[in-house]
């Protein structure tokens, strides 16, 4: 029976491992106008599935990645489209549309798993953005940071948010 139970542990911690490599977390860094932006999310693959209005449902809130919540760190308050938005951790969420803008949105909750706890009455900011839709095809999700942008791309679909000086 001890085999049996070993054997049954080792099997889902190699099943875990193995899906966790699926969507690893990673890391995204930058300073712009004098503020240090960290960004940590769970990066999920194409893999040839269908993912806007397939994976990803239109008009729905998503967590901005894979499994945990992606958050969004400011070591000083920003200002992102216009907008302020103090200093902190913020769980980053996206509301795909399948015409016109797309919803950015900062939420104080920055430690839930997905989008189940998600509630719009703890957002710090909400912020529509046009999607720009690429030919070529990002793989894996990625989150990089450039001079004045907080960039998103998956699939085709490519979002760059603005920041500016306070």
């Amino acid at each position: 029976m001890k085999k049996l139970i070993l054997l049954i542990a080792l099997f889902t911690s190699f099943s875990l491992a193995a899906e966790a490599q699926k969507s690893p977390r990673k890391q995204s860094e930058g300073t712009v106008y004098e503020t240090n932006i960290e960004i940590d999310y769970g990066a999920p693959s194409v893999r040839g599935r269908k993912i806007w209005g397939g994976l990803e449902a239109y008009d729905q809130v998503w967590r901005a990645g894979a499994n945990q919540n992606t958050t969004v760190s400011f070591d000083k308050d920003v200002t992102i489209g216009g907008e302020k938005l103090a200093a902190g951790k913020y769980g980053f969420f996206i509301i795909p549309k399948k015409e016109g803008d797309w919803v950015v949105i900062f939420n104080k909750r920055n430690a839930d798993w997905g989008a189940y706890k998600y509630d719009q009455k703890q957002d710090a900011l909400r912020l529509n953005i046009k999607p720009e839709w690429v030919d070529e095809v990002q793989e894996q999700l990625s989150y990089s940071i450039s001079e004045n942008l907080i960039i998103f791309a998956w699939e085709k679909a490519k979002l760059s948010i603005p920041l500016s000086p306070k």
